[in-house]
């Protein structure tokens, strides 16, 4: 199978990953800047509140908004030793008021980022994660990951055993291990402890609140926790980028490094692999699928609602066995999005009725079969005699929705309107694709003001060198009948007369 990971990150801004698996879009993520991340970072924190009627507390962690810390994620050992980590798995759980106090100092890590409203999830059970394993400071207890057959966790755990893990640390063997030899799980060990070693002295030295350690950035956690030895090629559009990923392969998986490639094509990366559009749909309600039928995807703020309609498909002469057929075509397709956008939370599954069990079976193994893809943990029950299957997906970031969309200030938040920068770097993407059309010499771009404003002013020199470039003008021109996701390109030959392509026309 040819699988590629592609990284678009010449934004400063917006870095993008794909995965393409045999030309398809499999997976997608996007992080804007580093700044509002938090999850899987370490902080010192200090408790503001103890609500003993939650069973949980409050801890200012140096975000926007206090971090939420329940019961269950407290090391039962820290209220009686006073020590800011560390466990003691024969511990009785005692309640949180004898556990924690207002004022007092502790290591939290962030689970979860928040929502809304919602401060982030913290845990005091740090994890650091690497290639192959993951590090658990004061958790002596090992693990291996639930992915893996049964045959193959009975063959590592013999390797695993064999590690020398010091007294008080913990390890689990993350499923990218499966293949790897003892010396390269070694060497992964050896890399977390040096870390490990670094967070603490950063413990020990800083004050309350504190970021003490930053959790890598998605270029990074893309090789770590999604890139295999099926992986036939990476791709990165930006040098610097490209350097950054070699030296990481380099360290942890040498022989691998030789599989990055620099991409100096001068049409964009996506465009070049034919996938921007496909991106875009993502952003849709609708999901056509290739028999006819559709789905629905209604995200919410209690749930995600994915309604599976026959549309116009009739894949037999009985109602039954089309339904079927439908069904397990919208299965695939279900698991596919719920990846490609990251979706999490209470996720209903509302399928075409069908009478059959056996049917209501087999759909149900399909599903299960093409959730294994997912690297998120997910809970499923079997599907109702409505049709209906329940999901639960972890969710450890906003969506993808979220990331890319603020809300609508015309719509008081019922509705999702794109932010201003995502906006001025899909229009300078297409810029760049209709420069590439040697009948076209001079370009005019009507947006909405604000993108406008931000093109002429954040992008000016990255415009200045497009018409340096490629030897065309690029007119930028605002106007404030236009909304935000609002577009329009002319384009003119040397001439000044238009020159008539598909980016011509008003979006």
């Amino acid at each position: 199978m040819d699988k590629k990971l592609l990284m678009n990150v010449i934004e400063p801004e917006e870095s993008r990953v794909a995965v393409l698996e045999e030309g398809i879009l499999e997976e997608f993520y996007v992080e804007r800047g580093r700044s509002g991340h938090y999850a899987g970072n370490i902080y010192k924190g200090i408790v503001r509140k103890v609500e003993p009627s939650l069973q949980a507390a409050f801890v200012d962690f140096g975000a926007q908004r206090n971090g939420f810390l329940h019961l269950s994620e407290v090391v039962p050992e820290m209220g009686r030793r006073r020590r800011i980590f560390g466990s003691a798995p024969g511990d009785q759980r005692r309640p949180i008021q004898e556990l924690l106090r207002p004022n007092q100092e502790l290591v939290v890590q962030v689970n979860k980022e928040g929502i809304g409203e919602k401060g982030a999830a913290l845990t005091t059970y740090l994890s650091l994660p690497g290639r192959f394993l993951v590090l658990m400071p004061g958790t002596e207890r090992t693990g291996i990951s639930r992915k893996l057959t049964e045959e193959e966790r009975q063959r590592m755990k013999e390797t695993v055993e064999a590690l020398r893990v010091p007294k008080g640390m913990g390890i689990i063997l993350r499923t990218a291990a499966r293949d790897h030899l003892k010396e390269e799980l070694e060497r992964d060990l050896d890399y977390l402890l040096r870390l490990w070693k670094a967070v603490n002295r950063r413990i020990k030295k800083e004050s309350a609140p504190a970021l003490i350690y930053q959790e890598s950035d998605l270029v990074i956690r893309t090789i770590r926790d999604i890139f295999t030895t099926e992986t036939n090629e990476i791709i990165v559009d930006a040098e610097v980028v490209y350097d950054k990923v070699r030296d990481f392969l380099h360290m942890v998986m040498p022989r691998i490094s030789t599989r990055v490639r620099l991409y100096q094509g001068r049409e964009p990366l996506f465009h070049f692999f034919k996938i921007e559009a496909e991106i875009e749909k993502i952003y849709h309600r609708r999901v056509d699928l290739r028999s006819g039928a559709y789905l629905i995807i209604e995200p919410t703020e209690a749930l995600v609602a994915i309604d599976v309609n026959s549309g116009g498909a009739k894949l037999s002469d009985d109602p039954e066995e089309s339904a079927f057929r439908i069904n397990l075509e919208a299965a695939r397709e279900i698991a596919r999005q719920v990846r490609l956008r990251d979706l999490s939370g209470v996720i209903i599954n509302d399928f075409i009725d069908m009478r059959s069990s056996n049917h209501r079976r087999q759909v149900e193994r399909t599903f299960a079969q093409a959730l294994t893809r997912d690297r998120a943990r997910s809970r499923r029950l079997r599907m109702s005699l409505f049709g209906i299957i329940e999901l639960t997906r972890q969710r450890v970031r906003p969506s993808l929705k979220r990331t890319l969309y603020e809300e609508c200030p015309l719509c008081q938040g019922t509705g999702l309107l794109k932010t201003t920068e995502s906006m001025s770097l899909s229009v300078l993407r297409q810029i760049r694709s209709v420069l590439l059309k040697p009948q076209v010499k001079e370009l005019l771009v009507t947006v909405n003001s604000q993108v406008a404003s931000y093109l002429q002013n954040q992008r000016r020199r990255d415009l200045i060198a497009l018409e340096e470039d490629y030897a065309k003008r690029i007119i930028i021109t605002p106007d404030e009948k236009f909304g935000v996701e609002e577009f329009s390109m002319l384009c003119y030959d040397e001439k000044g007369q238009e020159v008539a392509i598909e980016e011509n026309q008003r979006r």
